[in-house]
């Protein structure tokens, strides 16, 4: 089972566990309140997860516990969880204008999660995809903005990978000290009216959609 929570922009905290024996708390891209202008919670993690070196998304210190933190591509396992950084752009330039960025994929109570951080490119390689490789919950900007991709080429690259469930961030918030598309702007590239937001989203093996099917889950901070 994995709770699902998440913070604004790309920050996630997802708490893995079996009810048995095992658990862990992931965190992924906790960022710079000051930079940003959300409020980061109290967050706590084993494993941390830096997509890339930009204040709204390396804030490291302000993550309690003791985390393994990861900050580039590599194959690891901390916890009975297993991590893959793959390396990305972000930009459609090789990583020219914004450099590089790193696409999250790990497994943990039998589900695969991927995190694409600030996913610039305009599809992805066919190298990407073969790491990538079968996803279960698939964390995608969608917002829009230099550097980042659109709604649009967010839904094309949701076809590329074909996750059973699709978690929008990095979008138009309250607050936000960046000039990002709303998520009803993807909502409706997906051709979705409207999804109703869920403060967090709880996932397990016996209730993912069946194969062929998707599901797209809108959080709220």
């Amino acid at each position: 089972m994995a709770k699902i929570y998440w913070a604004g922009q790309s920050c996630f905290q997802i708490s893995v566990s079996n009810s048995r024996d095992h658990s862990a708390d992931i965190v992924i891209d906790p960022f710079d309140e000051s930079f940003t202008g959300l409020k980061l919670p109290n967050l706590s993690a084993d494993v941390l997860l830096v997509t890339h070196d930009h204040k709204d998304h390396n804030n490291i210190k302000d993550v309690k516990g003791s985390p393994f933190v990861i900050q580039g591509p590599g194959e690891y396992e901390v916890k009975g969880v297993f991590v893959q950084g793959i390396t990305s752009f972000h930009d459609d330039e090789g990583g020219k204008k914004k450099g590089k960025n790193t696409i999250y994929v790990f497994e943990a109570e039998e589900m695969r999660f991927c995190h694409l951080g600030d996913l610039g490119q305009k599809q992805l390689t066919d190298e990407q995809l073969e790491k990538i490789d079968r996803v279960d919950v698939l964390m995608i900007p969608v917002g829009g903005g230099e550097g980042h991709i659109s709604s649009a080429e967010a839904s094309k690259i949701i076809s590329q990978i074909e996750p059973k469930i699709v978690i929008p961030m990095h979008y138009a918030l309250p607050k936000l000290k960046f000039d990002f598309d709303e998520v009803s702007k993807f909502l409706k590239a997906m051709g979705k009216n409207s999804v109703t937001p869920q403060d967090k989203f709880i996932v397990k093996t016996s209730t993912l959609p069946k194969e062929g099917a998707m599901e797209i889950v809108v959080l709220q901070p």
